[in-house]
């Protein structure tokens, strides 16, 4: 509990930063084409983010957990340098393509939206590929079970990102604000670089690699898919007037910043050690570990988000006498908060049951099951809500979808478990 504590320190301390950096971005600018343009502009990198940590983090924790030292560092080395040529390769070509992409995510925007959208995305693309390789320097680190150091570099560069807003953004624009997004997150792969040891021949041809590759190749295709619900978000908010898109993802980052906090703090940690007893087949302890972190979690999000419906509304109304921003837009961000609530709840709650299967080593259950209840639930669901009542429809299909995606988690989780404890030994 206490390195617990010194992570969601590090982590809230990061995540409260990267808050207000985009908040003065927001209130320096005001709500309008521009900042709707930049949030256009990061879906691919964010996309990207999503897809690594959903994927590699996951696979690569418990797969590194527990190899001998001298052969850590060549299977480190190894996919920190074909994850970067994959995710260059990919990088280049959406950057190239973008004209032709990019107005496809933004179909209601004006014309010199559009053309904006393009600029932005096209920056931001540059940080894409850093995006991934910190994934990799970030498992490399928790297989260690090195916590507070990865930790503490975010806080670092936003820090330092933070002091460069503030400086070019009143002079150079909104520009200036996808530049130094690409600043931060160069700024934390450098400080994580050292992590990965001195350099030597990297072992493409490892076990580890092998295995890597064939738990990887079906979660990333399957996280590809299921995690274009930002894509599918920034598309349909689109569709509202000016602003709407911006209202929407300061909503979702909100919660989305608390959900990495408790992630990193109190779900991270168990991962390595919930391996630790999959692979010793110790499934009582397995079992208890994760119901009591489980529990945990639901009290605390729950708890939190009660605070919230009890002080949000009066603490927008003062950060919002700061700067360009209507009381109009600071009630619809509001109400866009509450309506949230499952993207919160049911979103901290999947967090804990999809990393209890990736402990497990288990990634088709979680790929194949991500793919239909998104596809069959999430998509219409959140089409026929946003369309009957707007960017609160959208908010409130969200949560169902995010509620139903964890209760089905966990009836799916019990029944393994149950299976695997009734498992006569040969």
């Amino acid at each position: 509990m206490k390195r617990s504590f010194y992570l969601a320190l590090l982590s809230s301390g990061n995540l409260i930063l990267l808050f207000f950096l985009q908040w003065y971005v927001i209130i320096t600018i005001g709500v309008g084409m521009e900042t709707d343009a930049l949030i256009a502009g990061m879906v691919v990198p964010q996309f990207i983010l999503m897809v690594i940590s959903g994927s590699l983090m996951h696979v690569l924790v418990p797969l590194l957990t527990g190899i001998e030292p001298e052969h850590f560092r060549g299977n480190a080395w190894a996919l920190f340098i074909l994850i970067g040529i994959f995710f260059g390769s990919v990088a280049v070509l959406m950057y190239l393509f973008a004209p032709f992409w990019v107005p496809l995510l933004v179909p209601k925007f004006s014309e010199a939206g559009k053309l904006l959208t393009i600029k932005l995305t096209r920056i931001q693309l540059v940080g894409t590929v850093l995006y991934a390789l910190n994934g990799i320097l970030l498992a490399i680190s928790h297989a260690r079970q090195q916590f507070i150091w990865p930790e503490a570099t975010p806080l670092l560069s936003t820090t330092v990102s933070f002091v460069a807003m503030v400086s070019v953004l009143p002079q150079y624009g909104i520009v200036a604000a996808a530049w130094v997004n690409v600043l931060r997150i160069t700024l934390q792969t450098a400080l994580m670089l050292p992590g990965l040891g001195r350099y030597i021949k990297p072992n493409f041809r490892s076990t580890a690699i092998h295995i890597a590759w064939k738990k990887i190749k079906p979660l990333i295709l399957g996280a590809a898919y299921f995690k274009m619900e930002s894509v599918l978000d920034r598309f349909l908010s689109s569709f509202t007037p000016i602003g709407g898109v911006t209202l929407f993802y300061l909503g979702q980052q909100i919660y989305g910043a608390a959900n990495q906090v408790i992630n990193k703090a109190f779900v991270a940690p168990l991962v390595p050690v919930l391996a630790g007893h999959a692979k010793s087949k110790n499934w009582p302890v397995f079992r208890h570990l994760y119901r009591k972190r489980l529990l945990f979690i639901i009290g605390l999000t729950g708890l939190s988000y009660l605070l919230l419906t009890l002080i949000g509304e009066k603490l927008f109304v003062l950060l919002g006498n700061y700067g360009d921003l209507t009381k109009e837009n600071l009630q619809l961000l509001w109400w866009i908060m509450v309506a949230l609530a499952g993207v919160f709840i049911g979103g901290a709650m999947g967090q804990i049951l999809s990393s209890v299967f990736y402990a497990k080593g288990n990634t088709i259950t979680i790929t194949k099951f991500g793919v239909v209840v998104f596809t069959t639930v999430g998509i219409p669901l959140k089409i026929i809500c946003f369309f009957q009542f707007g960017l609160l429809g959208l908010a409130f299909g969200s949560t169902v979808y995010y509620f139903f995606n964890a209760f089905i988690l966990y009836v799916l989780l019990e029944r393994e478990l149950y299976r695997e404890s009734h498992v006569i030994p040969a």
